[in-house]
């Protein structure tokens, strides 16, 4: 019998491999039925997954999930997923008076939800310009369809939302993107609900050799044009934005998240006022192969 694990992530390119593994029983080959659940709604609603277990993994955003796990959510992080920093776009309604990010102090900002990716690096890019990040406005949209509405609307002023997923909506003038930002950390990692951690180990660990080994074939993503045309039809994305894309994005094939790197995240997290204190790496952290 196959022991069943369900994994959580956004429905964007950046989970391709993920897909991949599942589509040709990589995992299943191994005894492991992996069941990938889509979650529109980010960061924020894949922490809550993991909190009420309707999913076990979440390949989530690390500033929203470390905040999460400071704030008591019962999962560790296992290893990164993607380790270069996520570009996000600062996106305005096509017909906004916006012009610059400068213009936004005041400005009502459209997040998917409270600990999200949206809101977090919303809060980051508002400390970077200078703003008082204590009178931040903000207003729930729930996702990226929503906060494109939004913004079409005039009920928000601007939303921030992964760069090359929102390029479909620049292109065909729903919205217009008037800067970037980038984290200051990996970006995506890999996290854990403890009590899964705790009786079913070697199944993650397992999950975890299979991802890194399917990673392999994405090394030399940008020589591969089966590759990138494979990315553009399912993500609806044109072939120039994945090359840009991969150009800038870098997988992790490492095993484990060392405390000094997470401590150094932390001290990061901190200063941009995402959380107020941090805590010792290992409430954060598990290394499954000591």
């Amino acid at each position: 019998m196959k022991k069943k694990i369900i994994i959580g992530g956004v429905p964007e390119h950046f989970n391709l491999p993920w897909h991949l593994a599942i589509e040709s029983n990589k995992f299943y080959d191994k005894g492991i039925d992996l069941n990938w659940v889509d979650i529109h709604g980010g960061t924020g609603a894949m922490c809550k997954s993991l909190r009420d277990k309707s999913i076990d993994i979440a390949i989530v955003l690390t500033e929203g999930i470390i905040k999460d796990i400071i704030n008591g959510n019962a999962c560790k992080l296992v290893k990164f997923f993607v380790k270069s920093p996520l570009l996000w776009g600062i996106h305005v309604g096509y017909k906004s008076k916006y012009t610059c990010v400068k213009e936004l102090e005041k400005a009502k900002i459209a997040i998917s939800r409270y600990g999200s990716g949206s809101h977090l690096m919303a809060v980051i890019n508002a400390k970077t310009e200078g703003f008082d990040v204590k009178n931040l406005d903000f207003e729930i949209i729930k996702n990226l369809k929503g906060g494109i509405e939004s913004l079409k609307n005039n009920t928000t002023a601007y939303f921030l939302w992964e760069h090359f997923t929102t390029n479909p909506y620049v292109y065909d003038k729903s919205v217009r993107r008037i800067g970037n930002i980038k984290s200051p950390w990996p970006c995506f990692v890999i996290a854990v609900r403890n009590e899964i951690l705790e009786s079913d180990k070697n199944t993650i660990k397992t999950i975890l050799k299979v991802i890194n080994k399917q990673l392999k074939t994405f090394e030399n993503s940008l020589e591969n044009k089966e590759l990138s045309v494979l990315f553009s039809e399912r993500y609806n994305l044109k072939i120039n934005d994945i090359k840009d894309w991969l150009t800038i994005t870098q997988w992790c094939r490492g095993k484990s998240i060392s405390k000094e790197e997470i401590n150094s995240i932390q001290q990061k997290l901190k200063q941009f006022s995402v959380i107020e204190n941090t805590v010792d790496a290992t409430d954060l952290i598990k290394n499954l192969f000591d």
